[in-house]
């Protein structure tokens, strides 16, 4: 299967061939095709998805060359393309029974495999294809992509190499090499790859567009920065690199400048409800609510789904003292992604602000059921169950917690304290033993949590013990 990437379309003559054959589509002026011109303009309405046009173009050709293998590969593709997959499988044998070493017939079979989500079969395909390959990279980066499609990212690295070797410009290859690192943790190794590349190639703004999403994994922003600079000054209407830039300057929390890169974005893409949902991000973290809210608004004008900045809204409102009109807010994005845990958070915590204790509780439980990650959850749930006088539920859920984070001091301070509290003096001397082992530096939430133990001797004791 011919890989167009736009340019094969460009010049004088493609352009009169294909304005002659939709002329003659529109006039029924007779005109005549080799079946390569043929080919060539049926891939290029492939290209722009305007899949009418390749069907008519398609029939056009059979008739003209009813036998060209070429021609039925492309109708393959096209009736994969509308999820005939049996009926273009099906074509794609019976041309294999007359041309068994056909590079177009194998890649396309290997493609259509691939749409069906039937990672072997493609692979297998793809294998085929190989030795008959005038370009392998174009190959060995479906064998990448397929590899990654199958969750094999190692497998994936070792063909997406392949491909950049044989055709170091593969700009493709050069992306889904950088997810590969991405998804294997291996970002020094990406650091190290991209440099040696540039070092070879130092105007590919490709490359160091992906040597700054390494060291952005790696935490390394200031660098990050400087490779996306780098991306900038060779190709300055790259806007990946600027959106990006702006997420390495927001790590940093240089808020300001991070606001001013984003809207650099727009200069050279549609604006997209994704920057504005980072610009107004930045502008809540410098508690500018009111230009939070405005870029949050246009956020959601444009992507109605987009449940971060819903969210978004409510906690700024919150922040403004306008909770009861930012909860209904915070429920629009728990109605789009009702599996997020950290909407849950928040929603338990304004519940929890609104003195609604049954429905905080409920929230609370929902984000613990998502496998929330941290363990604060289980210390704000237990603050709620002792606020609402639930001492029983309160122990039961910290030592719960304490199953799930065994080696958190934090739950065992509070569990002892509210040991302590509730006249289980020496369980909770036994879990404030723990914890003051565990981090004594933190003795002191002991107190915030219950001030009236700094006149308590046997705690006071406890804790001299464990200073030296």
């Amino acid at each position: 299967m011919s890989q167009f990437d736009g340019e094969d379309f460009e010049g004088q003559d493609f352009e009169e061939v294909l304005k002659r054959f939709e002329d003659m589509l529109a006039n029924g002026n007779a005109s005549f095709f080799d079946a390569d011109e043929l080919e060539d303009i049926i891939e290029y309405y492939f290209q722009w998805l305007n899949y009418d046009m390749v069907k008519k173009a398609i029939d056009f050709a059979l008739k003209q060359f009813p036998y060209s293998s070429g021609i039925k590969i492309k109708k393959a593709q096209y009736l994969s393309s509308q999820h005939y997959t049996k009926e273009a499988l099906e074509l794609l044998n019976e041309i294999e029974q007359i041309e068994s070493s056909n590079f177009d017939l194998f890649m396309a079979r290997g493609y259509i495999y691939s749409q069906m989500g039937l990672g072997e079969q493609a692979i297998e395909n793809f294998k085929k294809a190989l030795p008959l390959a005038e370009f392998k990279d174009e190959v060995y980066l479906a064998l990448g992509v397929e590899f990654l499609n199958e969750d094999k990212p190692d497998d994936a690295i070792y063909y997406l190499k392949k491909a950049i070797k044989i055709n170091p410009r593969n700009e493709v290859a050069l992306n889904e090499l950088s997810l590969c690192y991405d998804l294997t943790n291996k970002a020094e190794e990406a650091i190290s790859f991209f440099i040696d590349y540039i070092d070879e190639f130092p105007y590919s703004y490709y490359a160091w567009f992906n040597l700054g999403l390494a060291y952005n994994r790696f935490g390394l922003f200031e660098k990050a920065i400087e490779a996306y600079d780098y991306a900038i000054a060779i190709n300055d209407k790259f806007s990946s690199a600027y959106f990006n830039k702006a997420n390495s300057l927001a790590q940093l929390e240089k808020y300001r400048e991070a606001i001013e890169v984003y809207k650099e974005t727009f200069k050279h893409e549609n604006k997209e409800a994704n920057t504005y949902y980072y610009i107004g991000e930045c502008y809540e973290n410098l508690n500018e609510f009111d230009e939070a809210l405005k870029n949050y608004n246009r956020c959601v004008k444009i992507d109605a789904a987009h449940a971060d900045s819903w969210l978004g809204i409510g906690v700024c409102l919150d922040a403004m003292n306008r909770l009861t009109e930012g909860i209904h807010y915070i429920k629009k994005a728990l109605e789009i992604n009702p599996n997020e845990p950290e909407y849950w958070y928040v929603f338990a915590e304004v519940q929890q602000k609104l003195g609604f204790h049954e429905e905080a509780a409920m929230a609370f439980q929902r984000v613990i059921e998502l496998e929330y990650p941290d363990f604060d959850v289980w210390l704000d749930y237990a603050k709620l169950l002792d606020e609402a006088g639930y001492y029983k539920d309160c122990i039961e859920t910290l030592s719960e917690g304490i199953k799930y984070f065994p080696d958190v001091a934090e739950m065992y301070y509070r569990l002892g304290v509210i040991l302590i509290e509730t006249g289980k003096r020496n369980e909770g001397l036994e879990n404030l033993s723990k914890a003051l082992e565990m981090d004594f530096n933190k003795y002191t939430e002991i107190f915030e949590y219950s001030p009236a133990l700094k006149e308590d001797t046997e705690v006071l004791e406890l804790i001299n013990s464990f200073k030296n």
